[in-house]
């Protein structure tokens, strides 16, 4: 599998110590505390652990966020909100923004921030897996479901909790509406570049092709679009990285959509489409330039120098030159001026987000317990009072450089 893909950094984020002296008024109440200190810490050590596994992740992420839905769900029967919501202090970066951070007092920040980052590490387990050599049939599947999740984490995000925030995010921010579309429909174009590369493995038709890979240059359009108003420093080279996969896709479709015309014998209209297609490429190898010049957030890399670009590259060319033989010598069709409209529509092969649901709240967080938090015996946490433009410091990520690109495909 030949694959690369951009990936913003993860979110930072203070430390927490859910130290409620006072209010914690009892052993069990004490404890619960201690276990959303230590879950959280575990589940933050795990977005930078290459060992870690979406096995090891989901157990990780169920430990903490069933604690930490105590503090969100209405434990004592009523429809009132639950009064340790608004207790605690969190403090997060953003994916575009740098170190600064911004502060809430809010469990719901906390559970979609922290949301957020699980949807991250499960593309950048994706980008790592697809980036091996060798990958396997298995592996592949897994890049692609991964995903599929990370698109139904980012939507149930956006659809049911991010809208309940006291605090709207500022503009530019993770869990403003266009940001985290642009991180829905890229996961989703992604996941359809593996269908596309087993479609050509297994020889699939070449009009299905076609279909799922106008598709996806259609996706990687909209999340560029979804982008396009927000402050160019912080939003280019991520802009840039939309756009180059949008060009590669469409000459992948305008590739393939020329095979199926010559097989159709129309060798007039199949030398256009490929020709289209050496524009649309072209331009993609000058973006891939412009990206890896542009400063901001992001992985640094050169596509255009990776084998599943070259290979493209190749292809049409062979293509084109196969056209123009079989035009000279039997077809002798007029090449239109104009490159032929796609309208094609993929019936099988596009995906869709996976439904993700958060887990239930804890056995731990009983109404009984529940009632012996008191707010009345301690003060807030003094963190809330943190300057919003205080630094966290950033996660050590692992290294995820694109590996040498052997030329092997999905088997």
């Amino acid at each position: 599998m030949a694959h690369w893909f951009h990936r913003n950094p993860l979110k930072a984020t203070a430390n927490v110590s859910f130290n409620l002296y006072g209010i914690a008024g009892s052993p069990a109440a004490n404890k619960i505390c201690n276990d959303l200190r230590t879950t959280r810490a575990r589940l933050l050590e795990m977005f930078t652990d290459v060992t870690c596994t979406p096995e090891i992740m989901k157990n990780a992420t169920d430990a903490y966020f069933s604690l930490l839905q105590g503090f969100i769900a209405s434990l004592d029967g009523t429809t009132q909100e639950n009064k340790l919501r608004f207790i605690q202090n969190f403090k997060w970066t953003d994916t575009l923004q740098g170190n600064a951070a911004s502060a809430q007092q809010d469990a719901v920040f906390e559970l979609v921030s922290m949301g957020f980052n699980v949807a991250l590490w499960h593309t950048k387990y994706a980008s790592r897996l697809a980036g091996k050599e060798n990958v396997t049939e298995d592996e592949a599947k897994i890049v692609h479901k991964s995903l599929k999740i990370a698109a139904g984490i980012f939507k149930h995000l956006k659809d049911i909790h991010i809208p309940r925030l006291i605090t709207p995010a500022e503009k530019g921010r993770d869990l403003e509406p266009r940001v985290i579309d642009a991180y829905i429909v890229q996961c989703q174009a992604e996941a359809q570049e593996v269908t596309i590369a087993r479609a050509i493995e297994l020889k699939h038709n070449a009009n299905l092709i076609a279909a799922l890979a106008f598709e996806t240059a259609n996706f990687y359009q909209r999340a560029d679009h979804t982008l396009n108003t927000l402050d160019p420093d912080y939003s280019s080279k991520w802009r840039k990285y939309l756009q180059l996969k949008q060009l590669f896709y469409m000459a992948y479709a305008y590739c393939y959509h020329g095979q199926t015309l010559l097989a159709s014998d129309k060798c007039g209209e199949a030398i256009r489409s490929l020709q289209e297609a050496e524009r649309c490429y072209s331009r993609a190898e000058a973006l891939c330039k412009e990206y890896r010049q542009t400063k901001g957030p992001g992985t640094t890399a050169k596509p255009s120098e990776q084998l599943f670009f070259l290979k493209l590259g190749g292809l049409i060319k062979n293509t084109l030159e196969k056209c123009q033989r079989e035009n000279g010598f039997i077809y002798f069709h007029k090449v239109p001026a104009e490159a032929p409209s796609l309208e094609l529509k993929a019936s099988y092969g596009l995906a869709e987000p996976i439904t993700f649901e958060f887990p239930s709240v804890s056995d731990l967080c009983t109404p009984e317990v529940y009632a012996t938090f008191d707010l009345t015996k301690g003060a807030k946490d003094d963190k809330a009072k943190a300057k919003q433009d205080e630094e966290v410091k950033p996660l050590k990520e692992p290294d995820l450089k694109p590996q040498k690109d052997t030329g092997c495909t999905i088997s």
